[in-house]
């Protein structure tokens, strides 16, 4: 667990995650998450390499959450980043995502984003290479 500024706290215990609260802003406000069921939600959480979540100073209100899929060893996808409006603004987001990628420093990392490229950016991620490919999801 790690305690920032103003008594906020990252964990990466599963089981603290209020799930509820993930699945309320994944499911209205991410624009890259609605599209799921709540039971394929869980089961992305239940098979995560790592999963994050940023808790409120004196609630423990779940305020945040990042999620990765990574083999261990030499490749990392991140996904659902997210800090709640009602908290963004507070270095919340940096945070949550350092403490992501320092878990796994030493692998290369991916991430879909519409909207936050700057942010991704402070830590190195840039459009890829000539050795990465991808193939996209087929129309819903």
């Amino acid at each position: 667990m790690i305690t920032l500024h103003d008594g906020y706290e990252i964990d990466d215990d599963p089981a603290r995650i209020d799930r509820d609260a993930v699945w309320e802003f994944l499911s209205t406000q991410a624009y890259w998450g609605r599209w799921r069921a709540r039971a394929q939600l869980e089961t992305q959480i239940d098979v995560a390499w790592r999963v994050l979540a940023l808790y409120g100073p004196g609630t423990g209100r779940t305020v945040g959450f990042a999620r990765a899929v990574s083999d261990g060893v030499s490749f990392a996808y991140l996904a659902d980043v997210y800090v709640h409006p009602d908290v963004r603004g507070h270095g919340l987001g940096v945070a949550l995502v350092r403490a992501m990628l320092d878990t796994g420093a030493h692998m290369r990392w991916t991430l879909h984003t519409r909207d936050a490229h700057e942010l991704y950016r402070r830590f190195g991620f840039s459009a890829p290479d000539e050795t990465a490919l991808e193939r996209p999801a087929p129309p819903r």
